[in-house]
């Protein structure tokens, strides 16, 4: 059910920089069937891509309600549910269950840099605390806390920790979670640079940043990859490899909404302490937009 390419979709805004800049719901929805038409096999709202550390509470749980409602079961929904606080994350994933959420995915805790033993029993309660399919996300190079492979194991016993998203880009990591992780337990990867890669050692998808803007190429990729077609799967990895790259010329999520807005499907919105792209960032990103044929 999770396996592929999976997007981790922005949050589309109404136009402006702003602490409090408005959502935008029918842009949601534009991108929501963009996706569909175009072969993303999930959607993950309001993961860290959707500016999750902006939003409120309620946003937060009314843009999950809107992606599931607008998906109309047509592609998994995966809900961002992560936080610092251990109690947060579990009222944001309760909440992600009660609005019809396929699965919930867990970055760990930023910032507070818990151990090991703390990141197991953080995720351990809230695993019996809701129950609903939860995915780990371990991206140390954003949050300051690395979840090491032992822990992951070690969480893959709990029945509804179903996977985890590894963004380190350590290919070693896929093979080390694979034999030791119960089975089934579903490898994403969150680095789209390394993601071809990542498959053909034995991962099972991505939940990705460039699905974005190219997901089609994106899904194909990972289709390729997948079923060990390797030529194939270089030949359109090689065509995105510039997004790969230059979406994160600036901190994520500023880039790829401003190649969306130049795309014509989101409008140029974005929350504080997020800027608006730089001029001097721009020629980069049309250079990858032009090497990907997105513009």
């Amino acid at each position: 059910m999770f396996t592929g390419s999976i997007v981790a979709i922005v949050t589309p805004m109404q136009a402006g920089v702003a602490p409090d800049t408005e959502l935008d719901f029918k842009g949601l929805e534009r991108l929501i069937e963009f996706h569909i038409e175009n072969g993303t096999k999930g959607i993950v709202a309001v993961g860290t891509t959707g500016e999750s550390a902006t939003l409120t509470e309620q946003e937060h749980c009314d843009v999950i309600e809107a992606v599931v409602k607008i998906t109309k079961n047509r592609v998994p929904v995966i809900a961002g549910t992560g936080a610092n606080s251990t109690i947060e994350a579990i009222s944001l994933t309760k909440c992600a269950k009660k609005v019809g959420a396929d699965a919930c995915l867990l970055v760990t805790p930023y910032y507070n840099k818990p151990t090991q033993q703390g990141l197991y029993e953080h995720y351990k309660i809230i695993a019996e605390s809701v129950d609903i399919p939860q995915i780990l996300y371990n991206v140390p190079g954003r949050t300051a806390c690395d979840m090491l492979p032992e822990t992951v194991i070690e969480l893959s016993a709990i029945s509804n920790i179903i996977g985890v998203k590894e963004a380190t880009a350590d290919l070693k990591r896929v093979k080390q979670i694979r034999e030791g992780a119960t089975k089934g337990f579903l490898l994403l990867s969150g680095d789209d640079e390394t993601t071809k890669d990542f498959i053909l050692s034995g991962g099972d998808g991505v939940i990705s940043v460039t699905a974005n803007v190219a997901p089609k190429k994106m899904s194909e990729m990972c289709a390729f990859a997948s079923q060990g077609k390797i030529d194939e799967a270089n030949d359109i990895d090689e065509s995105i490899a510039g997004l790969h790259k230059e979406l994160f010329v600036e901190s994520n999520p500023i880039p790829v909404k401003w190649v969306l807005h130049k795309m014509g499907l989101i409008q140029s919105g974005i929350r504080l302490p997020m800027t608006w792209l730089a001029k001097e960032s721009e020629s980069k990103l049309l250079q990858a937009m032009k090497q990907a044929n997105i513009v």
